[in-house]
């Protein structure tokens, strides 16, 4: 521990005079008080680094919020919202990621969320799912209940976008919303993705905000056409009501 001061300071200097070297924020973590030789170092980082190492702080300390809330679900207050769980049938969510740690988490925080979630690991695979790879054995996609996909943009083989194409060129699945995900916050992929369709654009991670606003504006969605659906049969009702009524006469 009495050499790290003086480690911090070595990289300091070397970041100063060779640009080319760029080191990654250091975080020294104890749960017990402050020895002398740790105190030295807090204050050599926050007299030269104290912008920075805030900021970097505070970005550390969102992330790990996210993650307890996603990893502790018991914690969070959704004990008294049973307006998803009183549904007759939950959101369904194909989510799809080349990434096994980000499908794993993009599942929890679906599940948290109160959704079905199928998870794939590739576009392809998400269209096999779909049956819009031309294979007629594929998973018994004319009963397919889809209600949300949520797609990875930068994956091999196919990206999100191609696979974005896919699904708006498809007659049975193009009103399915569709959001992509990324780590790359590149402002004309979000346009391209947007104007080819995408419902929305997330950076990773996804936070559980996310999920929830997009889950909350999905049922309000389903209920809007339910109540169309159910104000079209009326009418139809009572117009056959009114014709047989005339036909009496």
């Amino acid at each position: 521990t009495d050499k790290i001061p003086q480690i911090c300071k070595d990289l300091s200097e070397s970041s100063r005079y060779h640009i080319s070297l760029s080191f990654p924020p250091l975080f020294l973590i104890n749960p017990y008080s402050l020895s002398p030789s740790q105190n030295q170092i807090s204050h050599f980082l926050l007299k030269s680094k104290a912008d920075s190492l805030s900021l970097s702080i505070s970005i550390v300390y969102r992330s790990l919020i996210d993650m307890a809330e996603v990893l502790r679900p018991e914690m969070l207050d959704i004990s008294n919202d049973t307006s998803s769980l009183a549904s007759p049938e939950l959101l369904h969510v194909l989510a799809v990621d080349d990434s096994i740690v980000d499908r794993k988490f993009i599942e929890r925080l679906l599940r948290v969320s109160s959704c079905k979630v199928t998870v794939v690991d590739s576009a392809t695979r998400a269209l096999q799912y779909l049956g819009l790879d031309g294979d007629n054995s594929s998973v018994g996609f004319q009963d397919l209940k889809i209600n949300l996909i949520m797609t990875d943009y930068s994956m091999p083989g196919m990206t999100g976008y191609e696979l974005l194409k896919k699904i708006k060129e498809s007659s049975a699945f193009r009103e399915i919303p569709v959001v992509i995900m990324s780590s790359e916050n590149i402002l004309p992929r979000i346009d391209r993705c947007l104007e080819e369709g995408a419902e929305d654009f997330l950076l990773k991670p996804v936070k559980l905000a996310d999920v929830k606003r997009l889950r909350d504006s999905l049922m309000k969605a389903e209920e809007r056409v339910f109540k169309n659906i159910m104000h079209k049969r009326e009418l139809e009702a009572n117009d056959i009501y009114s014709q047989l009524k005339r036909a009496k006469i």
